[in-house]
């Protein structure tokens, strides 16, 4: 039967793909690709000839069924820009559409931002949780910070060049000045590991550029069990007031991220009300 292979291939160095991945793009009928002109360096650089077809977030309606069409005759290899297909690409969904055909599909693994940013941390890595691209509008950004604040596993998102200092700010506001690292570059010539806490980060990165992916510790057992820090309540309840969330909503936000009574988030809102 004929079979979807989900290829990693190199988030930068092109000498970081498997004998096998190098093998199955030879003998795949097509590659379907995030980025056709990416996947063209690294077949050039191996010499595989393979027909390309593009496959990414815009075409993904269109390419769909012309691909599960491909596969009624012939393997094919997804591959994204760099690291995991399906790993905040759309490669997922043409996985699931294959599964829900019978199509076979066989993972070939290999390179990976998330996992080689946690290696290179120094944070604990034997439970952490996957972010994803941060969120782009300030407002949703903050409210994931809010939401992960009592996590107390590794926290690992990914963020591009133009928002990392908006996003380590306003992790600084909902979360303290925990410690991180900011991964640069990964596995290419300018690769840069920055091992610090989250004010350090932002003194480091004044013109960020390049790709990131941010490590950060998770919350400790103070964070999650002492008294919640009344200034930092306060911090989120004047940007939610900024914002014009409603009381209501955003009294409940901050009660369920920092452990309060919604009683006691409504008694500071008003507090901060009469210091305007």
């Amino acid at each position: 039967m004929l079979t979807l292979y989900v290829v990693a291939t190199p988030i930068g160095n092109l000498e970081d793909i498997t004998l096998r991945a190098l093998r199955v793009l030879r003998e795949v009928g097509v590659i379907a690709t995030e980025d056709t002109r990416t996947t063209a360096k690294l077949l050039a650089h191996y010499g595989i000839s393979t027909p390309r077809l593009s496959y990414y977030t815009h075409n993904a309606r269109l390419r769909l069924p012309q691909i599960l069409e491909r596969l009624e005759r012939e393997d094919v290899a997804l591959v994204s820009e760099a690291g995991t297909p399906g790993v905040s690409d759309p490669g997922s969904a043409l996985v699931e559409a294959a599964l829900e055909r019978g199509i076979p599909v066989v993972s070939v693994p290999g390179p990976s931002a998330v996992p080689a940013a946690l290696a290179a941390s120094g944070l604990p890595a034997d439970s952490f949780l996957f972010l994803g691209f941060l969120p782009r509008r300030p407002a949703e950004r903050r409210a994931l910070w809010r939401s992960v604040a009592g996590e107390t596993r590794t926290l690992v998102a990914f963020e591009a060049p133009h928002r990392l200092r908006t996003s380590l700010q306003d992790a600084l506001a909902v979360l303290g000045d925990r410690r991180l690292a900011v991964c640069r570059e990964l596995t290419k010539m300018h690769e840069e590991v920055f091992r610090g806490t989250l004010s350090q980060a932002l003194a480091r990165f004044t013109e960020p550029r390049g790709e990131f992916t941010l490590v950060l510790a998770g919350a400790s057992s103070a964070d999650v069990e002492g008294p919640p820090d009344l200034e930092a309540v306060r911090e989120a309840l004047r940007r939610l007031r900024d914002e014009r969330v409603p009381v209501r909503e955003a009294t409940a936000q901050v009660a369920a991220a920092y452990g309060l009574s919604r009683r006691e988030a409504y008694r500071l809102w008003l507090e901060e009300r009469s210091h305007l």
